[in-house]
């Protein structure tokens, strides 16, 4: 996973939306929906929940 997707995925965590993951990171909402869908194949996953549960048990307590 790359910097930029492993850190949408640490937003994804603090349970921002797209639209505020694209805000906080200065990028389109595009370019969020796309590094999302990078990370859901890359993890094997189906959903943001999924993701959220896999950083919260990589790194406890850091879901800034």
């Amino acid at each position: 996973m790359t910097p930029r997707e492993f850190e949408t995925a640490r937003l994804i965590a603090g349970g921002l939306s797209n639209k505020e993951i694209a805000k906080a990171m200065v990028i389109s909402r595009r370019t969020v929906e796309s590094y999302v869908e990078h990370i859901l194949a890359k993890l094997d996953f189906a959903n943001r929940t999924q993701v959220a549960a896999w950083i919260i048990a990589t790194r406890p307590g850091d879901t800034s």
